[in-house]
């Protein structure tokens, strides 16, 4: 099982024109990049979920390498997670496959292969192949589109797929600590791992953005749920990337099917000498 992602946020950020810069340090550990766009710092958030639709790509990994796109909330140690990714180590092939992601404290797990997740509907396996809807850079794109969402009656924390938010699973309120309430954060966009001594893999569509959603590894439709579980549609958000010599990452308003749309457009070719 790959080793979980160990980030923090040591200060406050500047917010100006839905991007940032950092007062401070965002400290990255365990080999992995990021470019991301995340709520606003707040301690005093209160969200009940979020969701995002996410262009879905194949960028090329190997050595123990990983790439992907997700979502994730986070309160304190625990962190939820879903999205897709290509990683030989979780799965044993270059496939393009869906994940889901669980850290309560110490302890993690992908998927189901320990205790936490219980899974209700069959129909969406958790290691879901997406190689026959692939999106080609310039041409057709396609998106997946997920959601984790808070149980107001009983704090479980239900992973939803689709448009139509069919229910997969949940996450138990039981095994968490933080996230026993509400979530503080959220964030949506690309992630990629390299183990010590690997050049950092491509991400998103294993090109910079250009602000185009056609060519560009995106997160879009992404919205919160506020403490009463209603769904807000996002349009400020502040941006981070470890490396912008490796990957960048915009958020903002663009042109998409022929009207404006909030969109988190990211990825970058790494440190791979093939893209």
């Amino acid at each position: 099982m790959p080793q979980p992602e160990d980030v923090t946020f040591d200060t406050q950020f500047d917010v100006s024109n839905n991007n940032s810069e950092s007062k401070g340090r965002y400290i990255s550990s365990q080999g992995y990049k990021i470019a991301i766009a995340r709520t606003p710092n707040e301690p005093n958030n209160r969200f009940a979920g979020a969701g995002m639709a996410t262009s879905v790509y194949n960028p090329h990994v190997k050595d123990g390498q990983h790439s992907g796109s997700r979502l994730k909330i986070q309160k304190g140690s625990d962190i939820l997670q879903v999205g897709w990714r290509v990683d030989p180590t979780l799965y044993g092939d270059t496939k393009t496959r869906l994940f889901i992601h669980f850290q309560a404290g110490k302890t993690h797990c992908f998927n189901t292969l320990c205790p936490g997740f219980v899974q209700v509907d069959s129909e969406f396996p958790l290691d879901r192949s997406y190689q026959n809807m692939l999106s080609q850079r310039g041409g057709k794109t396609w998106d997946a589109t997920m959601y984790i969402d808070r149980d107001l009656a009983n704090g479980n924390w239900w992973l939803l797929m689709t448009r139509s938010f069919n229910q997969v699973g949940f996450w138990p309120q039981r095994i968490f600590t933080d996230l026993t309430s509400f979530a503080t954060n959220v964030e949506w966009g690309g992630v990629a791992y390299s183990p010590p001594g690997v050049p950092k893999p491509p991400m998103g569509s294993s090109f910079f953005p250009i602000k185009n959603s056609s060519y560009d590894g995106y997160c879009s439709e992404i919205t919160i749920l506020n403490e009463k579980g209603k769904t807000i549609k996002v349009d400020e958000t502040i941006t981070h990337t470890d490396n912008p010599n490796m990957y960048q990452v915009f958020a903002e308003p663009i042109w998409h099917n022929s009207e404006w749309r909030y969109f988190v457009l990211y990825g970058g070719p790494g440190e791979s000498p093939h893209v």
